[in-house]
Parts: structure tokens; C-alpha cells; sequence
């Protein structure tokens, strides 16, 4: 027979001893889905402005790219090629938009200043566009690039005002390997704004790379 008045006093003090193992348990798996599948960001610059802007909070996919490539329109974080970054800044993280993969020709600009990818011209609504209306540029120089296998060229949103892709070719002139950055140095895909509250939502594709087609074969 079970007796009712030690039975209580037992149950608490099972619960007490489990509760450090509970919390050891609870904060291995924190440590694990933040080291392997998802981690947080903060936009610290104006480079993607407006579809981020500078404190917004993104979530990161850490786990896609073990699974297929990298593909055009996502935005990626990424560890910064050495040049790429700031004084003292070893280690730095950028947060960018994939505009062309390996093996995409790309081309400025055609007639309405697009940017031409594999013949295509690709409109961006969702360059930069300041308070009285004017878009950025999709780019401020010409160039006709083909991205070696294995790198990707990334811009930021605002063009004028981000450290990225065309920036490094400008500053290298024409050097398409330091205007690149390896997949392999991406840390993952940024798909949603969870922070501020009243900005939170899927930072999907646009539509407009979807009918973008993959580079003709090589002869």
C-alpha cells in the first residue's frame, strides 16, 4: 500500500535532483541547434536598406547548405574575404543578396540599366529607393563578369552604400576572384525578419530570378 503522506515528498524531491540535469539537457540543445541549424544577426549597416535595416534581427538557416547550393535572390551571411573587411575586424560577418552563382555570365548594364545575367535582364525592385523617390543604380560601372564555379557575386540592396561585390572588382580592377566569395565561406541563409515585431517577415525570393536561366555550357 502506497502511503499517501511520504508519496508527495518524494515526487518533489525527485523533481529537484532531475531539475539540474533537465536544465543541462535544455541548454545542450540550445547550444546545438545554435551551433548546427539556426542563429541569430543583427543588421549593423545600411547595405541591404530597406528590405533590412540597421537593427533589424535575422534568423539563419545554418543547415540548407549542407543539403544543395546556394541559389540566386537568397541572402546569405557569410564570413568576409580578408580585403573585404575592416581594419581589426578579423572574422567579420557580411549579410548580402546572391545575385549570380558559378558559371553565370553578368553583364551592365542593357538599354534601361538592368543588370543582364545570362542574357536576361533582371529587374530589382527592391534596390534601395530614398525618401523622395530615386532608386539606386544597379550599378555605377559597366562590366561584363563570369563568375568562376564554386564563388558567387553578392550585392547589397542599397547599392550606394554597401561593401560588396562590385565594389571589390572596382577596387581590384576587374580581379573577379577577390570580387567573389566562396560558397563554402557562407554560414547560412537569412529567411525571416523576427525583430522589431513590426517588421517581421519571410525574406523569400522575388520573383524576378525565377525566370533567370542557367548559364549555357561551356564549348
Amino acid at each position: 500500500m502506497i502511503d499517501e503522506h511520504t508519496e508527495p515528498t518524494k515526487r518533489s524531491g525527485s523533481f529537484w535532483r532531475e531539475l539540474p540535469i533537465l536544465l543541462g539537457v535544455a541548454i545542450l540543445v540550445a547550444v546545438l541547434v545554435r551551433f548546427f541549424v539556426l542563429q541569430t544577426f543583427y543588421i549593423p549597416s545600411p547595405s541591404m536598406e530597406h528590405t533590412l535595416n540597421i537593427w533589424d534581427r535575422v534568423l539563419v538557416n545554418k543547415l540548407v547548405y549542407d543539403f544543395r547550393e546556394p541559389r540566386r535572390g537568397e541572402i546569405v551571411v557569410f564570413k568576409a574575404p580578408t580585403d573585404w573587411q575592416s581594419s581589426g575586424a578579423e572574422g567579420e560577418d557580411f549579410i548580402k543578396r546572391i545575385i549570380a552563382v558559378g558559371g553565370d555570365h553578368l553583364v551592365c548594364c542593357d538599354d534601361q540599366e538592368r543588370l543582364i545575367i545570362n542574357g536576361h535582364s533582371l529587374d530589382e525592385p527592391f534596390i534601395y529607393t530614398d525618401a523622395d523617390g530615386k532608386q539606386d543604380p544597379a550599378a555605377d560601372q559597366k562590366f561584363d563578369v563570369t563568375v568562376p564555379a564554386g564563388r558567387l557575386w553578392v550585392m547589397g540592396d542599397h547599392r550606394s552604400a554597401s561593401g560588396d561585390s562590385l565594389e571589390h572588382y572596382e577596387q581590384t580592377e576587374g580581379n573577379i576572384q577577390a570580387a567573389t566569395i566562396r560558397t563554402d565561406a557562407i554560414i547560412g541563409r537569412a529567411f525571416t525578419i523576427f525583430w522589431p515585431v513590426s517588421r517581421a517577415t519571410w525574406l523569400s525570393v522575388p520573383r524576378e530570378f525565377d525566370d533567370v536561366p542557367d548559364p549555357a555550357p561551356a564549348n
